[in-house]
């Protein structure tokens, strides 16, 4: 089962990696970067690999069953 999260930007865009961080998804910025450079982590359905993507109002995040929906 997927487990929803619905993330409110302070500042918009914001990039990735910042967000798996600031939600407690990766530990640190560092992980964070490993784990999009895995190829873990999808945006918007598709698999994301630049750590510095600009995330905004209405993009999905997916990382195994952990969604975020950004608002």
């Amino acid at each position: 089962m997927i487990n929803t999260t619905h993330v409110q930007l302070k500042q918009s865009p914001t990039e990735l990696f910042k967000i798996l961080k600031f939600e407690g998804i990766a530990s640190s910025g560092a992980e964070a970067k490993q784990m999009i450079a895995d190829g873990m982590v999808s945006v918007n359905g598709e698999t994301e690999l630049r750590k510095r993507r600009q995330i905004v109002a209405g993009d999905m995040i997916q990382i195994d069953q952990q969604q975020l929906l950004i608002s």
